[in-house]
């Protein structure tokens, strides 16, 4: 995927229903070849979703869901529920992902009116399918960090608008099908000819996970059964019945950006340019891997995920994903070897995190301080597979042969043993340990029929010290939450410009 120069039209702030500035390029006089149409959608891979990614994803995902812990007074909040709408990562997460609405929204209303006459329709289609696949992803998140929310067509028309309803879930969620049903319907790239862009069946497993979701196991299990049987994507690294490990690490590689695996991932270039590269890896890794005066170890792999893993040594997802001191990671910088105990201890966790975490520009493909260049996913195959598997458990759909088939695909590339008859627990066990630190276990533990009761077990404490022995003693922190915090509060710069967002929702559809 080629990602060329886009004006942005909308603007990254707080006000979601920002004017584009004055000085913007005309989009009536941008989107008009098929070359031109071709690239529009490039913007909505990467530079609105730059704060959500780099700055709020990994506190909601992964802090909130309990595989993460930090001291860090800026996103503690997260670890302990003490969210209010005043804190300005909550604003950062709003402000993103509706600009990354606002960008789609441009390209949905505009394309289709400006475009040249020789543009062939399917070209326009295909643009259009790409921005609301992009569009949904945004409210896709949007309605689970935070419920109701307005829904926006059309930024412009709302502008000078002072009052703007708030939404039904179940319309939201109606509005996330309708846009992935046009997308799947629509959209012709496919993952051979262009693998950096969202395809149909891409569209068909973002839906899969939004039916999985509501609770819809159906129509989660035929979406997902069809878009494995599509056989458009594949685990990185084979999956050998035998256990035979595959290579999971590789995943995170920047030289496996857009790899088999990949369905849906933000896409960026670590040019040095604001918003053009993520910053996840400045507060993942540890101080030195970078080049750079960043790796601050913000957050570090909870204790609960630690102990979460079957076996250490057999399951290669554990080093791939947390680092271990005094351990070797080849991969890093021309051979890396991880310090000790005092010096790979992010956060009181005794250990520190690896998964994303690409070392130098020469080492990665490129990159600048809080700027890189590996992609950050937002959907890979692996998550079909269990998407599928939990569905056939919770939905008596399918069969157990294809559950125990996709679970034991993902067991085997991590070098595991299958196992028979998989339980949900099994499946959610599976889930927490592939995604963690992927800015996922939260939208997990938050489907969860008992997901307070679950939520209040996740060990949030901290080693005394770094003696990695038995006799090394914890401080425990379990938080208990009530059914609120299962959502995050608008943050209050929203509701003092749109006094509505207090309001009881309204619906969108009549």
């Amino acid at each position: 995927m080629a990602f060329l120069s886009l004006p942005i039209l909308v603007s990254c702030s707080k006000e979601f229903l920002d004017r584009p500035p004055e000085d913007s390029p005309n989009s009536e006089e941008f989107y008009k070849t098929t070359e031109q149409i071709e690239v529009a959608t490039n913007i909505l891979y990467s530079v609105p979703w730059y704060n959500f990614v780099s700055n709020v994803s990994w506190c909601i995902g992964d802090l909130a869901g309990g595989t993460g812990r930090t001291w860090d007074p800026r996103n503690q909040d997260f670890d302990l529920f003490a969210i209010t709408g005043e804190h300005n990562t909550l604003g950062q997460a709003w402000g993103s992902l509706y600009a990354v609405v606002a960008h789609a929204n441009t390209i949905i209303n505009t394309v289709p009116t400006t475009a040249n006459a020789d543009v062939p329709q399917s070209v326009i289609n295909n643009a259009v399918g790409e921005a609301r696949a992009m569009r949904a992803t945004a409210y896709f998140y949007l309605v689970r960090i935070f419920g109701s929310v307005p829904i926006v067509e059309n930024n412009l028309e709302l502008v000078d608008e002072s009052y703007i309803p708030r939404h039904l879930v179940e319309d939201v969620y109606t509005f996330i099908e309708n846009d992935l049903n046009f997308a799947i319907d629509n959209i012709t790239n496919t993952k051979s000819s262009d693998p950096g862009r969202i395809s149909s069946n891409g569209a068909k497993a973002l839906l899969a996970k939004v039916q999985l979701t509501q609770e819809d196991y159906a129509q989660a299990y035929q979406l997902a059964t069809e878009v494995i049987g599509s056989g458009e994507f594949k685990l990185l690294g084979g999956t050998g019945a035998d256990g035979t490990a595959g290579s999971y690490n590789d995943l995170f590689l920047t030289e496996n950006d857009n790899n088999s695996e990949s369905i849906l991932a933000t896409q960026w270039t670590g040019s040095g340019n604001y918003a053009e590269g993520n910053g996840v890896q400045s507060l993942y890794a540890l101080s030195g891997i970078t080049g750079f005066d960043d790796g601050w170890s913000a957050i570090g792999p909870s204790l609960d995920l630690q102990d979460t893993y079957e076996d250490k040594e057999m399951d290669q997802r554990y080093k791939a994903t947390i680092m271990d001191p005094e351990s070797f990671y080849p991969d890093l910088n021309g051979g890396y070897t991880a310090p000790g105990p005092s010096g790979c201890n992010a956060q009181g966790t005794n250990v520190a995190i690896k998964k994303y975490v690409v070392g130098t520009p020469a080492n990665n493909g490129g990159g600048a301080r809080t700027s890189y260049a590996n992609n950050i996913y937002v959907l890979r195959y692996a998550d079909i597979l269990l998407i599928q598997a939990e569905a056939i458990i919770l939905g008596n759909v399918g069969s157990m042969a294809e559950a125990e088939a996709s679970v034991n695909k993902v067991r085997n590339r991590a070098g595991l043993p299958s196992i028979t008859n998989p339980t949900f627990e099994d499946v959610f066990r599976e889930r927490k340990i592939e995604f963690a630190m992927e800015m996922e276990h939260w939208y997990d533990a938050i489907r969860r029929s008992d997901a307070l009761a679950y939520l209040a077990t996740v060990q949030r404490g901290w080693f005394n010290d770094t003696d990695r022995g038995e006799t090394n003693g914890i401080t425990d922190r379990f938080v208990t939450i009530t059914a609120d915090k299962l959502l995050f509060p608008y943050p209050t710069n929203e509701t003092l410009n749109n006094p509505a967002l207090l309001d009881p929702p309204v619906p969108y559809f009549n």
